[in-house]
């Protein structure tokens, strides 16, 4: 499964590549790709997959899960799963821009640099979205595009164990672990989501063990698939760069393999370059003169001296993974980091750092936007490397301590490396999420130890592993995002009251606001005139897809501050959306000098810390444009 969904991957970035080049991305396109390559993998069968498959026994399956660790692990998975089936999609960024900027390339029938000012439609890594384009394609919907996430989730427990053992983690060690790390709330919280965080850790795993596999074994097709699951880890997001490092650790030493069968390698280098962040990187140099793209948005990545990163993530991603999963203290917390704050620190901070994380904030609840690995594991990491410390010396003086291979070692040493350099550069609010591929391989480092085989043993340490389940699990019912408990009844029974406490106001605003984010735009979607094929949208970083459904109803056009009124209308835009905080004038002169009539106002509630936003529909009136015949590059081309 685990090589099927790697060359799956590999096969969709490079697909919506090739087929962006011929102007075929689109639903024959797609089906052309997918068919061909069936056949090949049909004819390559005993090369692609030369072990047996051994299928799904339900006899070993049932003994596995009656176990207590795997049952937590099951019954968590399949709450988190449910909850991706029952409710729609919610993540903001993947509402704001990655599903968006599919959307955008569908209609069109191709990858284009889209005419925004919202850059981060075309500067971000391509990897998950390249998975989500066949999907939509033929679905028509977003609704399914968490199987992404759920399907990387169920390969995590396997790598996880297949790893640790292999860098030299006992295997009992490495049994309860592989459990319990994937219930980290960073993991859990996405494995029903349409964010991109999480995923890509399935391929930093696959990318290390198969290099150490390959090493032991000598086989090519592990060299390759570990140089794909590699790229695959690049092109999702451009922070999992550093993670190349422990990855080039395991793989040089595999350099025989390399000269041995040189074809299977250097076709793997190929398809891993399309599926890498190489592509993106190479546009964004073209486009904005910064392969980043970072310098296209408003923080400059890295901005500032080292040692101010270093002491603030530090002090931030600490703090963040030890609060607990609802933490109701958040402004006495804010009051007292002010005030303990130099005013001169505060002012580097908010420089170089976005507020969040330059004002020490936490969260009252943990969200798949911010949370990281949890209070939950990462109390129970500490407490069994203070116990490690404590039941160090009895270890070493019965010597059952063993050596370990250099190039393991080596592995799980530069895992902290990249963890060093990953703070020097991130100035982020939300900053544990962009760790998510780094904490399986900080973490086996310090389970190297044999005092960990013991400790596994010891009552107190199940007894908390079994509370941080619990709160796992309260915390997927809970979550705003896809409550598994009535919240809309409760909140209509009980919203005024709720209205009257400040937690309880926040709590409806969580709710609410996020339960209602996938179609935010309905009203003004059931608003538009019957001629609304084309929609302008002059404004950033909001839910837009929502104001694309249903998908293949209309094609939304993004309008810079710096377009003229006849340039607006020469790309056959008639109606217009936007909210007036991006003005530069009163909106009545706005309206004179656009000669545009307002249509509709609408008051909507987009972010729950914020006040609702005024959004304005209006009407160009036409300048002499012929509007039956609007330009070519509005057609819907993604349509079945």
């Amino acid at each position: 499964m685990l090589t099927a969904w790697l060359i799956f991957s590999a096969l969709c970035s490079c697909a919506g590549w090739v087929l962006s080049a011929v102007h075929q991305l689109n639903a024959v396109g797609y089906g052309g790709v997918f068919l061909a390559s069936l056949a090949v993998a049909w004819v390559l069968r005993k090369r692609l997959f030369p072990g047996k498959f051994r299928g799904w026994s339900l006899r070993k399956a049932r003994r596995r899960f009656r176990r207590s660790f795997p049952l937590a692990f099951l019954l968590l998975a399949l709450l988190a799963i449910l909850g991706g089936l029952i409710h729609a999609p919610s993540n903001y960024d993947a509402l704001a821009y990655r599903v968006p900027r599919v959307l955008h390339w569908l209609a069109d029938g191709q990858w284009h640099w889209i005419h925004t000012d919202f850059q981060r439609l075309n500067t971000r890594a391509c990897g998950i979205e390249w998975l989500s384009a066949p999907l939509m394609v033929f679905t028509q919907t977003d609704r399914w595009l968490f199987i992404i996430n759920a399907a990387s989730f169920c390969l995590l427990p396997g790598l996880v164990f297949s790893l640790f053992t292999r860098v030299g983690v006992r295997p009992r060690v490495a049994w309860h672990w592989m459990w319990l790390l994937p219930t980290g709330y960073c993991y859990l919280l996405q494995a029903g989501s349409i964010a991109n965080d999480m995923f890509s850790t399935m391929y930093a795993l696959a990318a290390i063990d198969l290099a150490l596999r390959a090493r032991k074994s000598g086989k090519a097709s592990e060299v390759c698939l570990s140089v794909l699951a590699a790229a695959l880890l690049t092109g999702t997001k451009a922070t999992n760069l550093p993670l190349l490092l422990p990855w080039a650790i395991a793989f040089v030493p595999t350099w025989r393999i390399w000269f041995m069968r040189p074809l299977p390698v250097a076709v793997a280098i190929l398809f891993g370059l399309g599926a890498s962040l190489v592509p993106i990187s190479v546009l964004n140099a073209k486009y904005v003169g910064d392969w980043t793209g970072w310098t296209a948005g408003s923080l400059v990545i890295g901005s500032g001296p080292a040692w101010l990163h270093l002491f603030v993530n530090s002090i931030n991603w600490t703090l963040n993974n030890l609060t607990p999963p609802v933490f109701p203290f958040t402004s006495a917390w804010s009051q007292i980091a002010n005030i303990m704050t130099p005013a001169s620190l505060t002012a580097l901070l908010e420089q170089h750092f976005e507020p969040g994380a330059a004002h020490w904030r936490l969260l009252e609840l943990q969200v798949e936007e911010e949370a990281g690995m949890g209070f939950g594991l990462t109390t129970l990491l500490g407490l069994s490397l203070l116990a490690m410390v404590i039941g160090r010396e009895r270890i070493v003086r019965s010597g059952t301590a063993q050596p370990g291979d250099w190039v393991k070692r080596l592995v799980c040493l530069s895992a902290w490396i990249s963890l060093i350099f990953a703070m020097r550069k991130l100035n982020l609010s939300g900053g544990p999420r962009y760790l998510v591929g780094y904490y399986p391989l900080l973490v086996m480092g310090l389970l190297l130890s044999p005092v960990h085989s013991g400790l596994v043993r010891r009552n107190w340490w199940r007894a908390w592993a079994f509370f941080a389940y619990g709160l796992a699990g309260l915390l997927l019912v809970i979550s705003p995002a896809r409550p598994l408990w009535p919240a809309g009844w409760f909140l209509q029974q009980y919203g005024s009251r709720l209205q009257s406490s400040r937690l309880g106001s926040r709590l409806l605003n969580a709710y609410t606001t996020k339960g209602s984010r996938a179609n935010v735009f309905a009203p003004i979607v059931a608003a538009l005139p019957a001629d609304a094929s084309v929609l302008g949208f002059y404004a950033d970083d909001y839910p837009e897809s929502s104001l694309w459904k249903p998908f293949g109803a209309r094609r939304i056009l993004h309008v810079k501050r710096s377009d003229s009124p006849d340039a607006i209308r020469q790309r056959g835009i008639k109606y217009l959306l936007l909210t007036t905080d991006r003005l530069q004038e009163p909106w009545p002169e706005w309206l004179q000098r656009m000669d545009a009539r307002e249509l509709k106002m609408v008051k909507l509630k987009i972010q729950g810390h914020l006040p609702p936003l005024a959004w304005h529909l209006v009407e160009l009136k036409p300048h002499g444009l012929n509007q039956n015949h609007p330009n070519p590059e509005l057609k819907h081309s993604y349509e079945p």
